[in-house]
């Protein structure tokens, strides 16, 4: 069993039931592996939770850098992208998997920590790097706020609405 199945298996278990079904005996049998299997991997509760802020973190770096073509202004476009980019798949998973990290590790102080390293890194950046820095972090706050509000209602923004609001944003930039 691979370790993205075991973390695929506990954001599932968040959605669906919330932070208190989050056991390690309920990620091990939602998964369908023995408990054992699931301990080679994730030795307690807390490193599986870390296991789920450790993806979230570096799964969006690596969305943000995918869109990121470089130059003035490049980073936040990037950044916008890569959030409409989740609110706009139709695969929800990677919508509600930031609802489910931050909800895990609620309760963690240095887990949330970590959340809040990797957003400050996401929204304070340098003004240089922007032509106009108000414009990129007004950009910046809406994507994120969208992300927010499409976690709780997804069909909320049909995607001729989204793809409005995407192109919006971007003219903003």
């Amino acid at each position: 069993m691979k370790r993205d199945a075991l973390l695929d298996a506990a954001e599932v278990l968040l959605c669906e039931q919330g932070t208190q079904a989050l056991t390690l005996t309920a990620v091990a049998d939602r998964a369908g592996v023995s408990k054992g299997g699931l301990l080679y991997h994730f030795h307690t509760k807390e490193a599986l939770i870390r296991g789920l802020v450790e993806r979230l973190i570096e799964e969006f770096d690596a969305l943000i850098a995918s869109y990121d073509t470089g130059g003035p202004g490049a980073y936040t476009r990037a950044f916008v992208e890569a959030n409409l980019a989740v609110v706009m798949d139709r695969d929800q998973s990677r919508l509600l998997r930031r609802w489910a990290t931050v909800s895990a590790a609620a309760a963690d102080p240095g887990l949330l920590a970590e959340i809040r390293e990797a957003m400050h890194r996401w929204h304070d950046r340098d003004p240089a790097d922007d032509p106009d820095p108000v414009a990129a972090r007004i950009a910046r706050l809406a994507a994120e706020g969208l992300w927010e509000v499409a976690m709780h209602d997804p069909g909320l923004y049909d995607e001729a609405q989204l793809e409005e609001l995407r192109t919006r944003l971007l003219d903003l930039l």
